[in-house]
């Protein structure tokens, strides 16, 4: 396995999706637990090519305060995008759509099953969990973390 410094990874996963190469990157940090899991999960991203098309809902790489961030977003006004993870309860972020690198079309998890982020399966659980209170999400993060599920 090779380390690379993050500004260079994604120089290249920007550099391969404006090929309009799909590209797969392993999830690292815990922002978008519990439905994407740190150091388990894959995503695949596609080229994000019709930014009219980004819609609440979609998880999305973009390019914020010079770093690059997979989240969903959770409004759109106009061209401007609000985003959060899963896992946050409080934390947004801002960009607009030209931030947007690309948009995650499947997920690979650790047993090799892949979902898709279009099916019926990814699309329940996604507006199940985030029509949890925020209040309620946190200590179900909680739980989940103390007993060990990462």
């Amino acid at each position: 396995m090779i380390l690379l410094p993050n500004q260079l990874f994604f120089a290249e996963v920007e550099a391969m999706l404006a090929e309009g190469r799909e590209v797969q990157i392993r999830m690292k940090g815990h922002s978008m637990r519990p439905l994407l899991r740190s150091e388990r999960d894959q995503v695949v991203l596609t080229p994000c090519t019709d930014p009219a098309r980004l819609r609440p809902g979609d998880v999305v790489l973009f390019r914020c305060c010079g770093r690059h961030i997979l989240h969903r977003i959770v409004r759109r006004d106009g061209d401007r995008l609000t985003l959060a993870g899963d896992g946050n309860y409080r934390i947004t972020e801002q960009c607009t759509t030209r931030d947007v690198a690309g948009i995650a079309v499947r997920v690979i998890r650790a047993s090799g099953r892949v979902v898709g982020c279009d099916s019926p399966g990814w699309q329940l659980r996604s507006r199940l969990w985030l029509a949890i209170p925020p209040w309620l999400r946190r200590q179900v993060l909680r739980v989940l973390w103390y007993s060990g599920w990462k």
